[in-house]
């Protein structure tokens, strides 16, 4: 069901999202903001390869 590509973006977005969780609860509001940001990010650029894998195998 998942391939390779899947779960190194969502194990990405899990690293992202316990850093984030981390700084945020140390004190460094401003530092886990920022790395939360890239929880979306991450997602959106898997998202992205995922459709475009999708369209060239249609092709």
């Amino acid at each position: 069901m998942f391939k390779k590509s899947d779960i190194f973006i969502l194990l990405a977005v899990a690293v992202s999202f316990a850093v984030s969780g981390y700084l945020w609860f140390n004190g460094q509001q401003s530092e886990g903001l920022f790395t939360a940001v890239w929880v979306p990010s991450i997602l959106a650029f898997g998202i992205y390869f995922k459709l475009a894998a999708l369209a060239a195998q249609k092709e």
